[in-house]
């Protein structure tokens, strides 16, 4: 498979000892006309990868959060296909890494060949299925791949050294390490599962490892910084969109976390 924009970016990290910041965002929230301003104020405030969570009716592994912001984003209209033309918006204006943050249901409904197909034209640089178990991936991860997507799995502070292994040998891009046990939300301290899982991750994959879940303050995002190769943000951003979004300066202040949260990874890596 060809080198990405997720695997050069990953690349440009590596080489200036550095961790990236993966923002996730719902797609559609507060309206889809919006979503790309968003995106570029995330890219303006640091922003080195963009999930772009594609709205669901039952989304298990997402809190309360992100699950409100899945319900206004099908409120106001928003569909797969109207996330992918979100992306060719983006696209327009933006290299940034774009990951769809999905369910297997919709992209099932989709059509896998064909959300390949128009995800690749759309700009789209990889997709991270929730809920699509890594023992009946190969037909997912074939297509994808195929067409010259990242696949993206995750893995758990319960996952064994075998499931370890397994969706180590799934994943292409990145490998999405789960923070805690639950769902995606905001905590006041991080998991003391991080740093073990991080370690008994990197014995079996050389991909750059990701962790995200609970990451919702500054030095979360150092302490994970020190750790591993990126540090997703999620529910902080999407509650922020949730209590701004009818104000004008929503992008000001995405762009202002953000940037506070890009600052204070800065310290470097161990």
């Amino acid at each position: 498979m060809a080198t990405t924009r997720i695997s050069r970016l990953f690349d440009a990290l590596r080489a200036r000892r550095a961790a990236g910041l993966v923002a996730y965002i719902t797609a559609g929230d507060p309206e889809p006309g919006r979503t790309a301003s968003l995106v570029e104020a995330l890219e303006r405030g640091g922003a080195d990868l963009i999930e772009l969570g594609v709205p669901f009716s039952d989304p298990i592994a997402d809190g309360p959060v992100i699950q409100r912001a899945s319900e206004r984003a099908l409120a106001a209209g928003t569909t797969l296909r109207g996330v992918l033309e979100i992306a060719r918006d983006i696209r327009r204006r933006s290299e940034i890494p774009l990951v769809l943050f999905t369910y297997m249901n919709p992209l099932l409904r989709y059509g896998l060949e064909a959300l390949a197909r128009d995800a690749v034209a759309a700009g789209i640089d990889g997709c991270l299925l929730t809920d699509l178990s890594v023992e009946e991936a190969a037909g997912y991860t074939g297509v994808m791949r195929g067409a010259g997507l990242d696949t993206v799995f995750l893995v758990a502070p319960t996952s064994t050294p075998r499931r370890l292994a397994l969706v180590a040998e799934h994943c292409s891009g990145f490998v999405y390490l789960v923070s805690r046990t639950g769902v995606t939300g905001e905590s006041e301290r991080l998991s003391d599962s991080v740093e073990p899982l991080v370690a008994a991750t990197r014995k079996v994959t050389a991909l750059p490892l990701a962790v995200g879940f609970g990451v919702s303050k500054p030095e979360h995002a150092a302490e994970i910084g020190r750790l591993a190769d990126a540090v997703v943000v999620g529910s902080a951003f999407v509650r922020l969109v949730e209590q701004n979004g009818a104000s004008a300066t929503l992008e000001v202040q995405l762009e202002s976390m953000a940037r506070e949260m890009k600052g204070a990874m800065e310290g470097g890596r161990r």
